[in-house]
């Protein structure tokens, strides 16, 4: 929603200005990360404010760490912000994706550009033209997360958060 990228933008800049921030983790809430956008959205008119692509890219020029808590699911545009942060980290029972083909389709916030370059172009074509999901184990050994966690998610990520 405008509301929550409105949100990752804010927080974002704040944490970047503030030099008492040395990292910055981003998470969902109610155990999932994010299943993207709202189709619906796709039909209304024009939306003004900002989009997912300059907010994915404004994560990965953050010059502080930032770190995605994956829980639940990270798909489509919720994957593509995952992409954007410099380490990623997944319970065990999340899944990732770009489901976008099944609705005829293309990730827009460049997971086409970014998965790629982090897991290779077979394995990205392959999610990326089948829509598939993949576990947290499967995303670990192509290079997608960094680690997988049967914990809490959260503290994993402050605790790499603070490492790095």
């Amino acid at each position: 929603s405008l509301a929550v990228l409105q949100a990752l933008e804010d927080g974002l800049k704040k944490a970047d200005a503030d030099p008492s921030v040395k990292a910055v983790m981003i998470c969902g809430e109610n155990g999932k990360f994010s299943a993207g956008a709202d189709i619906r959205g796709f039909s209304s008119p024009k939306r003004h404010g900002v989009a997912l692509g300059p907010i994915v890219s404004l994560i990965e020029s953050s010059e502080k760490p930032v770190v995605a808590a994956i829980e639940g699911v990270a798909l489509g545009g919720g994957l593509e912000v995952a992409l954007g942060c410099h380490y990623r980290i997944a319970h065990v029972k999340a899944r990732m994706g770009l489901p976008e083909v099944t609705l005829g389709l293309l990730p827009g916030a460049e997971g086409t550009q970014r998965l790629p370059r982090l897991i290779g172009v077979p394995a990205a074509l392959d999610m990326i033209t089948t829509g598939k999901h993949i576990p947290a184990t499967e995303a670990l050994k192509l290079g997608l997360v960094d680690e997988v966690v049967e914990e809490n998610t959260i503290e994993a990520a402050v605790r790499l958060a603070n490492k790095v």
